[in-house]
């Protein structure tokens, strides 16, 4: 019976990775759990298993570093958020990679190719000639190697650190708003509105300042005036005027989006 190890630094990622992996793969034990790089290169020592899923980013030792050190020790299989640079790079070097999070059927054609892969293990390691047509074992060859130490230069890169928190004033008080909470913020000449699902309030910083301290994949500025969280956009429509308006998830606000900023819902 197959066995793996499951190394990612989120709880809830391992954990979904192993539900995932018993509904597409009942045989396939997961003998082993790790947090970081170091403790997987650990497990590998010494529980063996035959497939070690490694998430490429976590603290301390990644998971490029982890499989260089892995080597072939096990059949290594890269997890990782969506990232072209190392989809495609993944793709080019045929290196088997699950993406985040772990969706039934992309998954289920990773898991047939994870088979052959270890059938071929088993064949090469008994002396049997690989079969004709069959995808080949990856090693820690010259080629992987080297697209390896590519990756892991661009993840280690210092990453630039957005705001996580806003203070705000409700009344007479202060809240800390978790910038995931927040629907959007839009200013006027004196302050900014923070809107959430539940509350509104306001802060003294305008929009051009949050744009520049709030993450750009989360945030997008649709006016000079506003900034709205991609993940409350319900849509996009237009009035009588032929504005252009963003609607907001289960609130009846329409956010007016300028023309200047109109390419960021070309592909809505």
């Amino acid at each position: 019976m197959p066995t793996a190890i499951i190394a990612d630094d989120e709880r809830l990622m391992r954990d979904l990775l192993r539900t995932r992996l018993s509904q597409a793969w009942p045989e396939l034990q997961i003998v082993g759990e790790a947090k970081n790089g170091d403790e997987a290169v650990q497990l590998v020592g010494e529980l063996r298993p035959d497939l070690t899923f490694l998430d490429i980013r976590m603290p301390g030792k990644t998971g490029m570093d982890a499989a260089r050190e892995i080597g072939d020790a096990s059949q290594v299989v890269f997890v990782t958020a969506y990232d072209e640079y190392a989809v495609e790079a993944f793709e080019r070097g045929a290196v088997d990679y699950v993406l985040k999070p772990p969706e039934p059927e992309r998954l289920r054609i990773t898991v047939e190719r994870l088979k052959e892969r270890l059938k071929e293990r088993s064949g090469t390691a008994e002396g049997a000639a690989p079969r004709a047509g069959a995808p080949a074992a990856v090693n820690m060859s010259d080629t992987v190697s080297a697209m390896l130490t590519q990756l892991a230069e661009k993840i280690a890169a210092p990453k630039p650190k957005y705001l996580q928190w806003i203070q705000a004033s409700i009344g007479q008080d202060l809240r800390m708003i978790p910038v995931e909470d927040i629907l959007f913020f839009r200013s006027d000449e004196k302050y900014t509105c923070v809107q959430t699902d539940k509350l509104e309030a306001l802060i003294r910083k305008p929009v051009r300042d949050l744009a520049e301290e709030l993450d750009p994949s989360l945030f997008w500025q649709i006016h000079r005036a506003t900034l709205v969280n991609v993940n409350a956009i319900e849509g996009v429509t237009r009035d009588i005027r032929g504005r252009h308006l963003v609607l907001i998830k289960g609130r009846p606000d329409k956010l007016e989006v300028s023309r200047s900023f109109l390419h960021l819902f070309k592909q809505m």
